[in-house]
């Protein structure tokens, strides 16, 4: 320290020292406290004075814990002991772990940007939770390029509650030195997108910007990470859900979610796919509850479901082995074609009919 902190600094350097190294598992004594202050504060004081200032922090409305032990002194007479101190924490170490986790997990969030929001939740615990979380340090660097990720958020956020619509740039496409291409007209000018926003939403560890845009009625989809250029349009109103004939019965996000799986857009259909019954776990883990399960045999399901076609010929490629869709027969068909060109690219070296 290169000044000596002043005493009505101590009660915040008490609270400091509660936060940094004490939970459930590690109370303080009195004496823990005076030596912390003395060797980081530079503080000397009594015991007493540790008591006094904790006890009005607690008066203050923080949750501290303290246990009590009677104890007779020098003069025969009991005196409470006051002991064991700590700070009781807004989030535990095993919700923050999973906070953080997130963080790590998400696919949208760049790099430097992930590092600093894990840093603000560390703040939150103790010195002990932050050693366990090191590894976080060299974790590999993320591919997102766009860095005004929140900012674009924020925009959209306040587009949404305001009821404004928003343009931008998109990135569609990366070259081979790995560098994001944006989407151009015919004349080489980048497209300007102009939209209608409802909704922000998270799927598959991206970030998506729920819409339609101005002059079309389908429902969009575009990754939030993939947007650049963003300007809040305060002149122009959206127009309302209810307007749009794809919502025109309102905007239900769960319901969305499910119909659209992989974020693709547009309205579902109705599906209909056996199914082996080992991978019920993954037909509700993707579909959500509201899909219709029937007995198809002794070892099939029979799943009746409203999805987007497309997410659902992605789904059926990824799952193949394991469920046939049976409707539409426009999916069943594209499925199909789709089987035996992948067949016949290795038909020839590994042999087969």
């Amino acid at each position: 320290m290169y000044t000596i902190p002043p005493k009505k600094m101590l009660i915040l350097n008490i609270l400091d020292i509660l936060k940094k190294y004490s939970d459930e598992n590690h109370r303080l004594s009195a004496k823990d406290i005076v030596e912390r202050l003395e060797r980081e504060y530079s503080q000397k004081v009594d015991r007493k004075a540790i008591k006094r200032n904790l006890m009005n922090l607690i008066d203050f409305g923080y949750e501290i814990e303290y246990s009590e032990t009677v104890r007779r002194n020098k003069n025969g007479e009991d005196e409470i002991i006051y002991s064991d101190w700590y700070i009781n924490r807004e989030f535990t170490d095993a919700e923050l772990r999973l906070l953080i986790d997130s963080l790590l997990f998400s696919k949208h969030i760049p790099y430097n940007q992930c590092k600093e929001l894990v840093g603000k939740l560390e703040v939150l615990s103790n010195t002990y939770f932050k050693a366990r979380v090191q590894h976080i340090r060299t974790m590999p660097e993320k591919y997102t390029e766009n860095k005004a990720l929140f900012y674009v958020i924020e925009v959209l956020d306040e587009a949404i509650t305001l009821k404004k619509r928003v343009q931008f740039h998109y990135i569609s496409d990366y070259g081979l030195d790995k560098k994001p291409r944006p989407h151009r007209n015919k004349d080489g000018s980048k497209t300007i997108y102009k939209v209608n926003p409802y909704q922000m939403a998270a799927a598959n560890g991206r970030y998506y910007l729920i819409c339609t845009h101005k002059y079309y009625d389908d429902v969009s989809n575009y990754r939030i990470d993939r947007i650049t250029d963003i300007r809040l349009l305060e002149d122009e109103p959206i127009t309302p859900a209810k307007d749009v004939p794809a919502l025109k019965h309102g905007f239900n996000l769960p319901k969305y979610m499910a119909e659209n799986i992989y974020m693709f857009g547009g309205e579902g259909v109705a599906v209909n796919f056996k199914a082996k019954r080992y991978i019920i776990k993954d037909v509700l883990d993707w579909f959500g509850r509201d899909v219709r399960l029937a007995d198809a045999g002794e070892d099939e399901v029979g799943v009746n479901i409203r999805v987007n076609e497309q997410a659902m010929f992605y789904w059926a490629m990824q799952y193949g082995e394991h469920i046939e869709v049976l409707s539409p027969e426009t999916l069943r068909e594209k499925i199909s074609t789709a089987a035996r060109a992948i067949y016949g690219k290795y038909q020839q070296e590994y042999g087969g009919n």
